[in-house]
């Protein structure tokens, strides 16, 4: 058993998409899909995913669905789709022990996400929720973003260099500084929500 534990680490390809099927047990991926979630190689991935298959850490799993085609007469026919990929084994006897380092042994470089998010503009307010706070039910949303001429291709690809490390889509809010001023001197609900979930201002221009 320990041969088993022994080769789940070694590199950071690796550690990636073992968060990645950690925090979406549910979900089968291709391995085009976890190279591009993972942000790694296509070669490293399907290496990595070799592995974790002969250890029993992920299994292939087939997903059938309907999906709609519009016709050029305008009707729209329905077609069966089969993907194959890869899910979690959920009875891979490690799993918690595994689940708790992983996620525990590589925690976020929070300055180096102050630096790549405040890149995508004049961010005045940046707090981390959900996700970062290991509290996913209790708060509608992982990060909230307050300035202005935030330009959202930066911002985009900043996040998804973030969501690669965490292995988890990121749900965000962005608001303009005198739209959520306006929102939090009116006790605003979604605002509310989040400064009353666990929360940590890793940016703070706006002294609240």
């Amino acid at each position: 058993m320990n041969d088993k534990l022994s080769k789940l680490f070694g590199s950071s390809a690796r550690i990636k998409i073992i968060r990645l099927f950690m925090l979406n047990p549910e979900t089968v991926y291709s391995l085009k899909e976890i190279s591009q979630r993972a942000k790694v190689p296509a070669a490293s991935a399907r290496r990595e995913i070799s592995l974790l298959k002969s250890i029993g850490l992920v299994r292939p799993k087939t997903e059938k669905f309907l999906e709609e085609l519009k016709l050029k007469d305008g009707k729209i026919k329905t077609k069966k789709v089969e993907t194959s990929g890869f899910v979690l084994n959920q009875l891979f006897p490690f799993l918690f022990p595994l689940k708790n380092l992983v996620l525990n042994s590589a925690p976020l470089d929070k300055e180096k996400l102050i630096k790549n998010l405040g890149a995508a503009g004049k961010v005045k307010l940046m707090i981390l929720s959900g996700i970062f706070t290991n509290n996913e039910g209790g708060s509608s949303v992982d990060l909230l973003l307050v300035g202005d001429a935030i330009k959202e291709s930066k911002l985009d690809r900043a996040l998804k260099n973030v969501e690669a490390e965490l292995g988890k889509e990121i749900v965000y809010a962005v608001f303009s500084t005198k739209d959520f001023m306006y929102r939090y001197g009116m006790y605003d609900k979604f605002v509310r929500e989040i400064m009353e979930s666990p929360h940590e201002k890793v940016v703070n221009r706006l002294s609240i």
